[in-house]
Parts: structure tokens; C-alpha cells; sequence
């Protein structure tokens, strides 16, 4: 039998689309004024942007995009002004002062005051022109990850054009001729600009789509950072050993939680440009896997799975009918990458008895809590009690709480939640789920 989740993730939501651009036009041939539009205009005009739930909560009919706006997650879409028949952006490279979580501040480099920066949208065909100011203390690039474009175009410094030097402006301009998943990111001092926290997603979509568009498009990047316990600046030297794990730069229970209407269209797009892969898992559902950063992938290629493994400099999109109502996890499966800041090296403590070298080092240390003997649940309960406190500005390994407890994860965790109420456009978190009598787990005696 052919459910309609199937039915919608196989042949009926293969081209990561929306609806049409029929209608986009008025009688006079001048696009109507798109909410994405900001409302400066000279090279001098500072790129402000727009809160994600502004744009992605009006209905897509009222939008006159022809397309479901993108939800960034923590973030903000980039405005456009349509200059000439070409859709202008403007983007900043800078310092920013960042929170990856209540508690734990510090400075970063992204794009237009945030990282990661805005999300740009367009639609498969446009003209683009985007400019470039560097107001980093060194000089950068651009590059448009995945966009295929003119080699003078694609951003790597030294080879297809010159860095941009603190204090210029560059632009960049080239015609749409894909729609997917796609990516923003420096292509100078490499290691260190990405380590800072300098990306962004470029979202085409297509021009003529064949299937309906999702009812809720949401859209994160993963990323790792080294800050160590009690310093704020992330740590560009490290390779192996992060300590911060994130999806659009924010650590759970900082990041926004994904919700649905029961029976909605829902497609998430996963990028990755940290160090490491990360199996993306959803609990509660099957979804299937309907792009990559190059492009849709066919029906007959796609098969039903829980888990999406997203390698490092990939994007994939997933899409599900939101047909289980309940509040779901949605977290990598690494299980250190759910985790907040971890110190390594630290010898193995399960069985040890500390309780006289606990006794000593608290007389140094007042509050001092010995940890591991019998594993590292103690470490969520003594948080729900307000104890624990770490170095100043470090976050707890595991943080947040539920309905019935400490949520015993950090890191890349988030939460979809599902419900039959949910109104269509309605992005608040609607609280925590009540399960119906007879469908929760239970003690006996």
C-alpha cells in the first residue's frame, strides 16, 4: 500500500521546489515588492536583514515569491532590491559579538552582525549582484559554494581573483542557472575565517517546479568550535578536539525548535562545513533524502531512512509528511557532538572512588563535585539543581530541561514538534507535549 507520506517523498517531492512563478508578473511586466527587499540602496548602504519568522510566517500565496521562504533557524533571510533587472544583495564581513547559548558569549567573525551569516534566496535564472564589504582586520573572499558561475566569479583568493583587503568592496555578479541547496564562505585564510564562524546558505529555488512546494522549509548549518573552559575567542589552530557543537552557530537549548501542523509538507535542508560528518537523525520519522548541493535526486534513487549522514562540505535536503504528533529529538548521532564543552584527556573515572581527593580539592575549590564514578548522569541532575557551575563563560556538558527532567543532551539537539492545533504560518514553540492517555512509558511494580 502506498501511504501518503511515500507517495509525497518519492515521485510527488522530488525537486526540492515550490510552487510556479506563474502570476509573479503584473500586467506591466514589474515584479511586485518582494518582502526579502530591503529599503537601502547606494554601495555605501549598510545590508540589514530581516528576523527569518517575519518572511517565512506570512503564507505563500501573500508572499508573491512563488516560493515557500526558507526558515532559517536562528537566523535571518537577506534582503534584495531588484536594481535593473538584476536582484541586488549587499553583505558584510566582520567581528561580531556571538552567544552560542545563554551563558557563554564571544567574539566571532560571520556576515551582517550574525553568524552564520543571512540566508540568500533566489530563484533558478536571476541575475545576481552581490556586494562584499571586508571590515575583518585581515583580507578575504567569497566563495559561492556549489553555485556553478563564471571562473572569475567563484571566490578562491590567488587564483580567481584578488583578496579583498580590509576596507574594500567587491562585487560579484552572475546568472542562476541551478536551484538547490548551496553555501557561502571565505576562500582565504581558510582555517581561521571558517573556525570563526564565517558561512551562510545560498537557497536557489527552481524556476519551474513539478510538485507542490512544502508547507514548512527549514534550513541550518552544522558546525564545531574550540573554546576552551573559561575563554571566549574560538580556537582556529585545533583540528580534532572541539569542544562547542551547533546548528546555525547555537548550542541546545539555544537553538529554535522545527514545528509543524499535523498533516503538513515539511522539507529540512542540512549543510556542513565543519571539520567532521554528522549522521542527522529525526526521531518519530521516516523521511527520505530528495537533494544534494548538486541537485534533486530521482524518485527511483531515494529510499526511506531515519538517519542522514551529511559530510563536510555537503548539503542535503530531507522531506517528511508531519503526520506523528508528539514532541521528536533531532540531533546528530555522535554522541560526544551532543554533548557542551568536554575536557580531553581526562583520565577514566568510572568505578574510581574519589571521595577523599574530592574532600581535598574542595578545601581549594569550595563546591567541588567529584564526577564519573558511576557514569555522567549525576552531571544532568546536579545541572537541574543549579549546581555544577564551570570555568566563566563555559556551558555545561549537558544542558536544558524537559517536561519530566534534565534533556541529558547538549550540542547539536534540537526538537520538532508536532501538533494537530499548530496553525498554518504559526512558528511558536507550542509548549510540551501531552501524551494521551495509555501512550507513555510508565513504571511498574
Amino acid at each position: 500500500m502506498i501511504s501518503r507520506r511515500n507517495l509525497l517523498t518519492g515521485a510527488a517531492f522530488v525537486l526540492p521546489g515550490a510552487a510556479a512563478l506563474l502570476g509573479a508578473r503584473n500586467a506591466t511586466g514589474d515584479t511586485p515588492k518582494d518582502p526579502h527587499a530591503g529599503h537601502n540602496s547606494g554601495a555605501d548602504a549598510p545590508a540589514h536583514q530581516h528576523d527569518s519568522a517575519t518572511v517565512a510566517s506570512a503564507p505563500r500565496d501573500a508572499t508573491g515569491l512563488g516560493y515557500t521562504p526558507v526558515r532559517t533557524l536562528n537566523g535571518s533571510t537577506l534582503p534584495w532590491k531588484m536594481e535593473g533587472g538584476v536582484k541586488v544583495f549587499r553583505l558584510v564581513a566582520e567581528e561580531i559579538e556571538h552567544e552560542w547559548a545563554p551563558g557563554m558569549t564571544g567574539p566571532c567573525w560571520g556576515y551582517n552582525g550574525q553568524s552564520p551569516g543571512p540566508t540568500i534566496e533566489a530563484v533558478e535564472g536571476d541575475r545576481v549582484r552581490i556586494y562584499v564589504t571586508n571590515k575583518l582586520p585581515e583580507h578575504t573572499t567569497i566563495h559561492w559554494h556549489g553555485v556553478i558561475l563564471p571562473s572569475g566569479m567563484d571566490g578562491v583568493g590567488g587564483l580567481s581573483q584578488p583578496q579583498i583587503k580590509p576596507g574594500e568592496t567587491y562585487i560579484y555578479e552572475f546568472t542562476l542557472k541551478q536551484h538547490g541547496t548551496q553555501m557561502y564562505h571565505p576562500h582565504a585564510d581558510e582555517m581561521v575565517q571558517l573556525a570563526a564562524g564565517m558561512m551562510g546558505l545560498f537557497i536557489i529555488h527552481p524556476k519551474e517546479p513539478t510538485t507542490p512546494p512544502p508547507d514548512r522549509d527549514y534550513a541550518f548549518i552544522t558546525h564545531m568550535w574550540a573554546v576552551h573552559p573559561g575563554t571566549r575567542r574560538s580556537d582556529p589552530s585545533v583540528m580534532l578536539d572541539f569542544n562547542i557543537f551547533s546548528f546555525n552557530s547555537k548550542v541546545f537549548p539555544a537553538i529554535e525548535t522545527l514545528v509543524a501542523r499535523l498533516g503538513e509538507r515539511v522539507r529540512i535542508r542540512i549543510a556542513n562545513l565543519s571539520m567532521d560528518e554528522h549522521p542527522i537523525h529525526l526521531h518519530g520519522y521516516s523521511f527520505k533524502q530528495t537533494a544534494t548541493d548538486g541537485g534533486p535526486i530521482p524518485a527511483s534513487a531515494q529510499w526511506p531512512m531515519t538517519t542522514v549522514n551529511v559530510p563536510v562540505g555537503a548539503t542535503h535536503d530531507i522531506a517528511f509528511i508531519a503526520d506523528n504528533p508528539g514532541d521528536w529529538a533531532m540531533h546528530c548521532h555522535k554522541s560526544h557532538h551532543t554533548m557542551g564543552p568536554m575536557g580531553h584527556g581526562v583520565p577514566n573515572m568510572l568505578g574510581v572512588n574519589q571521595k577523599e581527593v574530592e574532600a581535598r580539592i574542595r578545601k581549594l575549590v569550595p563546591g567541588f563535585m567529584a564526577m564519573g564514578e558511576t557514569g555522567m548522569a549525576e552531571h544532568g541532575e546536579h545541572l537541574a539543581m543549579g549546581h555544577m557551575r564551570g570555568p566563566e563563560n563555559t556551558l555545561p556538558m549537558m544542558t536544558g530541561n524537559g517536561p519530566y527532567g534534565p534533556v541529558e543532551m547538549g550540542g547539536m539537539f534540537t526538537m520538532l514538534k508536532v501538533r494537530a492545533e499548530q496553525k498554518s504560518g504559526d512558528y511558536a514553540d507550542p509548549g510540551w507535549y501531552k501524551a494521551p492517555e495509555g501512550t507513555m512509558a510508565r513504571r511498574v511494580e
